[in-house]
């Protein structure tokens, strides 16, 4: 058994998740949460629903503002529109040894790459992709959308921070598909293309996938939309590998395809990712000499929707 300390940063969509699984699998791991989802998480526990599952957890939590301990490892889920206020409120548990692996949608490095690594040095924050099919409801649970739940992480820089084997131990046999990756920048391109894709293909037509292809056209304007985001890959220096590449465009052309995370908090008039996304996407292709009208538009969209709810 690991005996990695671990710290998770946020109990939402993906951080509850994720850590309520190493929990179940016996992991040393507390929750750093403000004080009102302490509140619930105290009340009604730590709940993952949905694919036939219901299951309560009563995890270790610590309120903001009152860390006094170092940890092996912390778990940064949160948004990226939330990621300065989180990075103070987690600085205290990062001690000479201790690693930060991220998990956030987009790779940002002139946001929150960079920001990690100023305040922390760049040879303890780690890359990481999580993929996963959750929201939380209204109740705070965390529900599951659909079986897709894997972890992917590595070191960013040379050589491999001390203690990364210790990581990869801890977050292996955990309950969800997890791997070491030592191409994790790679990896984070790749996911950056595929949220991106669905993204935009949601937030362009205000449709699921489902609707967008059942209508003339529908499938060519995803695959276009893909294209954009598969091409600033590309130029930049990390091609999308094939395999992946396929799977991103399966996904945006599936009538299975429901909205992704992004569209279900525009509908809901919540604030979105929108730059950290988009915004620096489209930066990139500026910058690269590429072409990307349709990511142009959708990262218009979400900015005036920014704008609009303050």
């Amino acid at each position: 058994m690991s005996d990695v300390k671990i710290l998770v940063v946020g109990a939402g969509a993906t951080g509850g998740y994720f850590g309520g699984r190493l929990v179940q699998a016996g992991r040393d791991v507390t929750f750093l949460v403000r004080p009102g989802r302490a509140k619930l998480l105290r009340e009604r526990g730590l709940r993952i629903a949905g694919l036939g599952e219901d299951t309560v957890l009563e995890p270790e939590i610590v309120e903001t503002g009152t860390l006094d301990r170092t940890y092996d490892l912390v778990l940064l889920a949160v948004k990226a529109t939330g990621l300065t206020a989180a990075v103070d409120d987690f600085a205290a548990a990062v001690g000479p040894g201790s690693l930060i692996l991220p998990f956030l949608n987009g790779l940002a490095h002139l946001d929150a790459l960079d920001a990690l690594d100023a305040r922390f040095g760049a040879d303890r924050v780690l890359g990481g992709v999580a993929k996963v099919q959750t929201t939380v409801d209204d109740d705070g649970a965390i529900r599951r959308l659909g079986p897709l739940q894997s972890l992917a992480y590595g070191a960013r820089s040379e050589p491999a921070p001390e203690k990364l084997a210790d990581v990869d131990a801890a977050l292996r046999d955990a309950g969800f598909p997890a791997v070491l990756d030592p191409r994790i920048t790679e990896s984070m391109w790749s996911k950056w293309v595929f949220i991106a894709a669905i993204g935009a293909v949601n937030t362009l037509l205000r449709a699921t996938i489902g609707d967008v292809v059942a209508v003339p056209g529908g499938t060519e304007f995803a695959e276009a939309v893909v294209a954009e985001a598969a091409a600033v890959a590309e130029a930049a220096g990390y091609p999308v590998p094939a395999a992946d590449l396929a799977a991103t465009r399966k996904a945006v052309t599936d009538p299975g395809t429901g909205g992704s995370s992004l569209y279900r908090d525009l509908l809901g008039g919540h604030s979105v990712e929108g730059d950290q996304i988009f915004g620096d996407l489209t930066a990139r292709a500026r910058e690269l000499g590429v072409a990307v009208p349709l990511l142009d538009l959708v990262t218009l969209q979400l900015r005036v929707h920014q704008h609009r709810i303050g």
